[in-house]
């Protein structure tokens, strides 16, 4: 069973004033256990790399990753923010460490792929339990459902050799107003301009937000019977029930109350290893039923 998430593009679907949103927000949120296992303890973060990324690309992704379980980062860091997985039942943290790194850089399976595709790739990182093997497509790949209602999902395989795994595509040429605002144009809704990205890669910013979303949703809710709300073939998730929300303040069309570099504009919310800066989305906290943004 898979996952599905979009960024907060969702959200113009939904919502089309900043009253209305406020009127949501008021309303409790509750993301029901479901009593099954949870990913708890060190988790080993396989990549497989599908089509062409340049070598700063990659080196931005595997710097957010490493910044998930790194406590030296300045504060407010990409680790604070992934602590809120600790508070999930059971308490306990998710280290996450990376591990194999495959390159599939001729398109082995084409460039327009299926979700059982998808998988198969996923595979290339073995079996065990207690890793989390993540597809990334590149810029010219097409995936079911990509840019139509999804920019990354998370899902496991079934029997006793089951694995956890995500996917996430890079829509810098494809739909980057879906899957990469608010570093772009929105399609839908209030046309705010787009924030200036820390990075400097419109694609690879968006692909972070839906990789800390898939991999919150992954370690909180891996085999469809941990955290969620809703229906469990489209469940609103630890990111996903704050969809939209990046810093204080925040409604439909508007990111939130974010940092600003001085020095370039860039936008932030996170401080990560080697001096990246990163934005992570809100994270649902079940200690207090909220989304919470990092500032």
């Amino acid at each position: 069973m898979v996952s599905n998430y979009c960024t907060a593009l969702f959200f113009f679907f939904l919502f089309t004033s900043s009253s209305m949103a406020a009127l949501v927000q008021q309303q409790p949120l509750l993301l029901k256990y479901h009593n099954g296992d949870l990913l708890k303890g060190p988790i080993t973060v396989n990549l497989i790399w599908y089509g062409k990324f340049t070598p700063v690309q990659r080196s931005v992704i595997v710097d957010f990753l490493q910044s998930l379980s790194s406590p030296k980062a300045l504060v407010p860091s990409v680790s604070s923010w992934w602590k809120t997985t600790e508070k999930y039942k059971g308490g306990g943290s998710s280290t996450l460490v990376v591990g194999k790194q495959i390159l599939d850089q001729n398109y082995s399976l084409g460039k327009s792929l299926k979700n059982s595709q998808i998988i198969y790739l996923a595979s290339k990182g073995g079996h065990l339990r207690g890793s989390i093997n993540v597809v990334l497509t590149a810029k010219d790949v097409a995936v079911n459902g990509f840019c139509m209602n999804r920019c990354g999902s998370h899902g496991s395989t079934p029997g006793p050799t089951r694995f956890a795994y995500a996917w996430v595509g890079n829509a810098e040429t494809q739909c980057p107003g879906y899957c990469s605002w608010p570093f772009h144009q929105p399609v839908y809704g209030p046309q705010t301009p787009p924030l200036v990205t820390p990075n400097g890669d419109v694609g690879v910013e968006g692909m972070i937000i839906n990789l800390a979303t898939v991999l919150a949703g992954t370690v909180t809710n891996p085999f469809n019977s941990g955290y969620f709300q809703g229906p469990a073939m489209a469940p609103l998730e630890a990111v996903t029930a704050c969809t939209g929300v990046f810093g204080s303040g925040a409604y439909p069309g508007y990111a939130g109350n974010v940092l600003t570099d001085k020095t370039t504009g860039a936008s932030y919310n996170a401080h990560g290893v080697n001096g990246r800066k990163f934005l992570v989305p809100a994270m649902w906290d079940p200690k207090t039923s909220q989304c919470v943004p990092l500032v």
